[in-house]
């Protein structure tokens, strides 16, 4: 399916002219304060869909994640649709026209991954606690910044290669101070973090490369998303009982609601962080939800904290502050060096 197949009327944009006069540093400060914006949306977004997620499943006993992942799907269907018709997206001459096969196959192949990813989240969430979740989940820069060497052949300075040794480290921490742990569950939660640095590998390609509006590839990412996970629900989940549904109260609906609507603005603001940094610096990022995640978890649902916990937590976000500001570290760092040479220079002379 093409973007003229669901929007035959829609024109080719037309360059802004204002855009085109603008001087200088407004692009660049443009830029900054979309980063800004997006790595705001995704942080409140993140924590807030999680501890959710976690309402549904462990307060209400809502056993259908894969239903609850396809809900998501649906919502950003018809979210995406609606902004597109409504005009708040600037389309590009190429998705005016349609995407090139290539491209298509990208677009699915990310779709396979998005619902893979999802669905053992969901599932995972569904078996253990939410720290416990998140710890592991805190490894995926680790798994995004080997793919993307291994496969991709990117170079990463030193510094944040350096980096991912405190943020597995304080992710091992963590896991040593988790009260309960369950295998499935864990196991769940292990192919969700794999799968999610696969992901963002290939979200980055088309958003980067293919240069895909975030909107129209989620628009079209979706689509074949639902049909999987709605398929996956009906097939694995209809064994279970819909009886205790019937308990369900309408605060659980609101909830779902929520849940659906952030989704969209999660996966939009990731877009949109993947598009103006890079893959592994939104997982990085997204380790900052962590912390918000682990108190939540502590408030809301009772998990017992321990002292490796919190030691795991000061570990991998002093990590995550090493990644994100490497450059920062390795020209003080050069500073100081040239600083000590001259000094000894004048000494000796």
């Amino acid at each position: 399916m093409t973007t003229t197949d669901v929007f035959p009327e829609f024109p080719p944009p037309i360059p802004d002219k204002a855009e085109a006069a603008a001087g200088g540093t407004t692009p660049k400060k443009r830029r900054m304060l979309h980063t800004l914006a997006a790595v705001t949306v995704l942080l409140a977004t993140g924590t807030t869909i999680t501890s959710l997620n976690k309402c549904i499943f462990a307060v209400y006993n809502f056993r259908y994640p894969l239903l609850l992942s396809a809900l998501h799907m649906l919502t950003a269907i018809v979210v995406d649709y609606a902004l597109i018709r409504l005009g708040f997206v600037n389309l590009k001459l190429k998705e005016v026209t349609g995407l090139p096969t290539a491209a298509k196959l990208k677009v699915f192949l990310l779709s396979l991954t998005f619902c893979a990813t999802i669905g053992f989240g969901n599932m995972g969430l569904n078996c253990v606690q939410l720290s416990f979740a998140q710890v592991i989940s805190s490894t995926t820069p680790l798994f995004t910044i080997a793919i993307s060497k291994l496969f991709l052949g990117k170079r990463h300075h030193i510094l944040k290669y350096t980096a991912m040794m405190p943020i597995c480290l304080g992710a091992s921490f963590s896991l040593m101070g988790e009260v309960q742990f369950d295998h499935k569950g864990c196991l769940y939660i292990f192919a969700a973090t794999m799968l999610r640095g696969v992901k963002s590998i290939q979200q980055s390609i088309l958003l980067q490369e293919e240069k895909i509006n975030s909107v129209i590839l989620l628009y079209l990412m979706s689509i074949p998303s639902f049909c999987i996970l709605i398929s996956a629900a009906l097939l694995l989940e209809s064994g279970a009982e819909w009886e205790p549904s019937i308990k369900y109260d309408n605060r659980l609906w609101i909830f779902i609601l929520l849940s659906c609507l952030g989704s969209v603005l999660y996966n939009l603001a990731s877009f949109c962080v993947t598009t103006l940094t890079s893959a592994v610096t939104l997982h990085v990022v997204g380790n900052l939800n962590m912390v918000g995640n682990l108190v939540i978890s502590q408030v809301l649902f009772g998990n017992e904290m321990t002292a490796f916990s919190y030691a795991g937590i000061g570990l991998t976000l002093t990590g995550a502050l090493m990644y994100q500001n490497s450059d920062l570290i390795t020209n003080y760092l050069n500073s100081r060096s040239k600083y000590h040479k001259e000094q000894d220079k004048l000494k000796t002379d």
